[in-house]
């Protein structure tokens, strides 16, 4: 039934094309044609060009009070998100509105992608909350909620008043407001048989690595902070949730662990700051390399964060650089150096993270 149904849709027909025995002898009496209703209930995709959209209108207001009990669990009050799902509002400006490119998607110091950065076509927006939303209750939503929902984020990103009310007949005149509309273009080559990619890199010149590992790690107490995200995550599809129920991995990370090896390991406890042999600038730097202080800073460049020797003239004038460091880098922050924040690192020593604000205190040599 179903796949004379999919057929059925495929065809924009009522008629099943093995309908007529003549077509698939001795197939007739499988299945049964679709209805008009059911292609009907199938077929509710949303184009670029908007066709294919109902019609209908939600107001801001509306799509508030509807975020607040349905949405808001999932991607925050304000579109921020939670410490699972990606943040949907934020990193857009009134410029990006009006050039129609997000300028912090190109830009190395933000970090962050929310939807509305990424997102080019305001009816991929609707057609995905109408068919997918909310996460335990797909397809629940009416068309007028809908506009309602995606009015209210289109409002927390400044992109429509607060009494604004989006319908079928001006949401063309809102994609014009998108603030990444401009953002994606159709490079034609790569729809071509014979076309060509649309990224040239050299190739490895020489003492090319062979094998790459990638991997990472949950710390333990963080386990279960916000339940057994393995839970949370639909059985299917690309994205798989970490078993956080589950003791922590006590081989090497890169190295894959089966459930049940999982499960039969011994809950053993986790040392974060592996031991420094010596004291000094070298040990330093081993110990911020070892708990990962590098992968956000550079000596002397800035990544992510600012770079040490940066951190070292920025507060040479403080008689308690030393234990102000140390504080910052044990419980983290954010605002000093921009919004990006610097998570806590409660698990460090206290004696180790002395040894990095002072070697970062002496300028980070």
């Amino acid at each position: 039934m179903l796949i004379r149904a999919a057929v059925g849709i495929a065809l924009s027909s009522s008629v099943a094309p093995w309908a007529n025995p003549a077509v698939v002898p001795g197939m007739n009496q499988i299945g049964r044609t679709a209805t008009p209703a059911e292609v009907k209930a199938w077929d509710i995709d949303v184009r670029g060009d908007f066709k294919g959209l109902p019609k209908g209108a939600g107001s801001v207001a509306m799509g508030a009070e509807l975020w607040d009990g349905k949405c808001a669990s999932c991607h925050g009050a304000f579109g921020e998100s939670n410490s699972v799902f990606a943040p949907i509002v934020g990193g857009t400006s009134k410029k990006d509105i009006e050039s129609g490119r997000t300028y912090f998607l190109s830009h190395p110091g933000y970090t962050h992608r929310t939807t509305l950065m990424k997102v080019s076509k305001l009816s991929s927006m609707w057609d995905y909350i109408h068919r997918a939303m909310p996460w335990n209750a797909p397809k629940s939503l009416t068309p007028d909620e809908v506009y309602g929902v995606l009015a209210y984020i289109l409002n927390l990103g400044e992109i429509v008043p607060a009494d604004f009310t989006l319908s079928d007949r001006n949401i063309a005149e809102v994609q014009n407001r998108l603030p990444n509309r401009n953002g994606k273009v159709f490079y034609e080559p790569m729809w071509q048989v014979h076309g060509k990619g649309d990224v040239k890199n050299p190739l490895c010149m020489k003492d090319c690595p062979v094998e790459g590992k990638l991997g990472s790690s949950l710390p333990v107490d963080a386990r279960n902070a916000n339940g057994n995200i393995a839970e949370q995550v639909r059985p299917f599809g690309p994205a798989r949730g970490t078993d956080t129920a589950l003791p922590p991995r006590t081989e090497k990370v890169g190295v894959a662990l089966s459930v049940s090896q999982a499960a039969a390991a011994p809950v053993t406890a986790v040392t974060a700051t592996p031991p420094v042999a010596s004291s000094g600038p070298s040990a330093a730097l081993k110990l911020a390399e070892a708990n990962a202080c590098t992968a956000c800073h550079g000596v002397a460049n800035k990544i992510v964060g600012p770079g040490f020797q940066d951190v070292a003239k920025k507060y040479a004038g403080r008689a308690d650089i030393v234990d102000y460091l140390a504080g910052k880098i044990r419980k983290g922050g954010q605002g000093a150096w921009g919004p990006i924040p610097m998570p806590e690192q409660a698990q460090l020593k206290e004696a180790d993270a002395e040894a990095l604000a002072a070697w970062i205190a002496a300028g980070a040599r």
